[in-house]
């Protein structure tokens, strides 16, 4: 016994100095992580990099500074302002090209009712391409403040995708600290109602902190190779807190039994360390199964939640399984220091009381399965029934943070009928390859690429096109006189490829964007240009968006696939219960399903979205929502089947009928449940009530699953289904395995 504290001390310093190593790291882990979307391998991605690559584009990565308050800029004083910026702005370190009306004499630099805009491009950086944003914001206010010496109103603001990506990256740092704010004192409290001592509230409370704070570490340092998403420090936040918390809790549960069955600490120790540890490795396993599986997804959204989901579930054990049985070890009965005056001192008899009622809960569902089956699983069916219609493009109305700078210059875009600027489509179009013609030196490749400008402008959903044929006026010998930057941006170096800025509508919904740019790529090049073999590519912010839609579509089934086969194996291995393992998988199921219907019901159709902060009905929800909460959802609900099932296994092991054992794994894991639950829906209840949109659906579709599942699911229909399979439960092996704990019983 001797040598097994002294290993399991040794293993618990180790991971002690890891994590305390890690701390300090954890701290700026988010100025390495991206706001932008990636979705590899994509048509959009493939037109930016060509634009870099074969262009060798200025304006690659772009913000638009908008600027109102002067005269008109083609008045020769409104030119003269608009150079004092322009000028300001190229001499600004990470500035790769500057256009505005000064360059090209193009009315869609006029907005309706005054103002103009000016493109910025930018540079590539080591970092993400937002930190460029501070400094452009410092130039624009320190040329601001230069004009309103002579134009008081002069106002200068930056919007675009990267100042809007930016003021969002803002926006989430501020919901994971007002999240925190609020959970943290919340969760102790339930902790200090279930425990009734500081010390034992304290101790799962450090676990998903700590939890937290390594996986922000570890994906800092991985940010700086990979692109991951800012939606890392959201989840990792949010699920630490649940996850590290849950485990900590089971852990501690299982030794204060122990404790109170009177044994010291460290006999204590690893007794809860043997019980609990192989029932959080299965639990952790089930939740792990289901990150892996979004990693598999080609967008760094998507596959960043899926290494900090991951990183999250694999600390939190490695935390309750190594460092708490250690620091419990140390405590003993110390574990009720700081006693709350409310709760009484824990004892067995306590303890017997405690479950006494749940017992008794657990033989009214044993004597009646059917009626409980019945009564539970209808409203559950009803409200899964509503996760048919639901919606995964992208949601309408004003969702970004309303208070940012980018967000209020681009509705002031949208009300000088500009917004075209920002969801701009790129369309990139190439001559057939062995073909002589080039777009700006033969009259085939010019007229096929001025065609297509007209087709394209002739579309009602179009403001304005800009081309190389649009700027010359159609006009090829109007070529010389354009600049070497212009022609950069929208011709390639052999000639063979032009790009198209296509202006969408200010009126045109991003749903519209989206079946515009599906339309193009349909129709395809040689209908367009009139040129057999030539080739279209379509990116931009709108391409983007369907790109990602696509790949969402086509990933969620085998992402689907692989969590539940994943998870019936790794429940198969841990209960050699085929039963067991159908039972739980198709419970998991039922529990996605009606929080999906619950989504659908608050989001989608606007039923009580006042309540989660939502003025207006979005009427749809962003493509990555299913398939996240689904393999989140999915590990998640399996904690309570896997603390459920194990106890019962165990009281079916000890000798009991599955009669009695049902109601006694209820009475040793209900309140457990319960409290657990309470603390996970706190949590994610709390993210539900933040600024960012889709934090705010992923929360309140984990909030919703938990209580479904810890309530109907696991506490009626779980136990319900064990009574009415009997013996089949544990079929093949369930059964012939001894447990392996030992029983908590009190030492002579």
């Amino acid at each position: 016994m001797g040598l097994m504290h002294v290993r399991r001390f040794w293993v618990a310093g180790l991971v002690l100095a890891a994590v305390v190593a890690l701390l300090p790291f954890s701290f700026h882990a988010e100025r390495h992580l991206e706001t932008a979307t990636r979705v590899e391998g994509s048509e959009a991605e493939v037109v930016r990099q060509q634009l870099s690559t074969r262009f060798h584009s200025p304006f690659v990565d772009q913000v638009i500074l908008l600027i109102q308050g002067l005269p008109p800029v083609d008045s020769d004083e409104g030119a003269q302002a608009l150079a004092t910026v322009v000028a300001g702005l190229k001499d600004e370190p990470g500035v790769s090209g500057v256009v505005s009306h000064l360059d090209l004499h193009d009315p869609i630099f006029l907005g309706r009712g005054g103002g103009t805009f000016v493109l910025v491009g930018l540079a590539p950086t080591d970092g993400p391409i937002e930190s460029l944003v501070p400094k452009l914001h410092e130039r624009a206010h320190s040329l601001e403040n230069q004009l309103r010496g002579r134009y008081p109103n002069a106002k200068l603001e930056l919007t675009g995708e990267i100042p809007l990506n930016f003021d969002i990256r803002k926006a989430s740092a501020e919901d994971v600290q007002r999240g925190e704010s609020l959970v943290i004192p919340a969760t102790l409290a339930l902790l200090l109602v279930a425990f009734g001592s500081l010390v034992a509230a304290l101790i799962p409370l450090a676990v998903g902190q700590l939890a937290i704070a390594t996986t922000l570490a570890i994906t800092g340092f991985l940010a700086q190779r990979w692109h991951l998403s800012i939606l890392v420090q959201n989840l990792a936040t949010m699920l630490g807190l649940g996850l590290g918390i849950d485990y900590a809790l089971l852990m501690v549960s299982r030794f204060r039994e122990a404790i109170s069955a009177g044994h010291a600490g460290p006999a204590a120790s690893v007794i809860a360390a043997r019980q609990a540890g192989r029932t959080l490795l299965i639990s952790a396993s089930t939740v792990a199964i289901g990150f892996l599986a979004l990693l598999t997804v080609p967008i760094s959204e998507i596959r960043s939640i899926g290494l900090s989901g991951f990183l999250v579930a694999g600390m939190s054990v490695l935390l309750t399984n190594t460092l708490v049985p250690a620091v419990l070890a140390l405590l003993g009965p110390r574990i009720d220091a700081g006693k709350m005056p409310f709760t009484p001192k824990l004892d067995a008899d306590r303890a017997a009381r405690t479950g006494n009622r749940w017992r008794q809960w657990g033989k009214v569902i044993v004597a009646h399965p059917w009626l409980a089956i019945l009564l539970a699983g209808a409203p559950l069916l009803l409200l899964a029934w509503q996760a048919t219609r639901l919606d995964t493009s992208l949601p309408k109305g004003d969702w970004l943070p309303k208070s940012a700078e980018s967000v209020q210059a681009l509705h002031t875009l949208e009300q000088m009928d500009r917004a075209g600027v920002v969801y701009s489509i790129r369309v990139l179009v190439e001559l057939p390859a062995g073909s002589a013609d080039s777009f700006a030196q033969t009259d085939a490749g010019w007229n096929a690429l001025d065609r297509l400008s007209k087709r394209l402008a002739s579309d009602p959903r179009c403001d304005r096109v800009i081309s190389i044929t649009t700027i010359a006026e159609s006009n090829r010998s109007f070529l010389s006189n354009l600049s070497r930057e212009t022609r950069r941006t929208f011709l390639s170096g052999d000639g063979r490829a032009a790009l198209l800025e296509v202006l969408p509508t200010t009126s045109l919904s991003l749903r519209g964007q989206v079946n515009w740019v599906r339309e193009l790529r349909k129709i395809g090049a040689p209908t367009l240009t009139g040129v057999p073999g030539s080739t279209l590519l379509v990116g931009g912010i709108p391409a983007l968006n369907a790109d990602y839609q696509t790949i969402v579509g086509q990933r969620i089934v085998p992402v689907t696939a692989m969590v539940v086969v994943g998870t019936f194996l790794a429940l198969l291995a841990g209960f050699r219960s085929l039963f067991a393992a159908v039972k739980a998988i198709a419970l998991n199921l039922l529990s996605v399903a009606a929080s999906f219907g619950a989504l659908v019901l608050v989001f989608q159709d606007g039923h009580g979205s006042r309540l989660v902060g939502i003025s207006g009905t979005p009427g749809s929800v962003f493509p990555l929502v299913p398939i996240v909460a689904f393999a989140i959802v999915f590990g998640l609900s399996m904690d309570y089947e896997v603390f459920l099932v194990a106890r019962v296994l165990e009281a079916r092991r000890s000798g009991l009928s599955e009669i009695d054992a049902i109601p006694e794994g209820l009475a040793r894991t209900a309140g457990l449940i319960t409290s657990a639950a309470a603390i996970m829906i706190v949590v994610f209840a709390a993210f539900t009530f933040g600024n960012f949109l889709v934090v705010k659906m992923i929360g309140f579709t984990l909030a919703v699953a938990v209580l479904i599942d810890a309530t109907l699911v696991r506490i009626v229909i779980g136990p319900a289904l064990l009574r009415v399979a009997g013996d089949w439960n544990w079929w093949p092996g369930g059964l012939a395995t001894p447990c392996k704990a030992p029983e908590i019983t009190r030492p002579e």
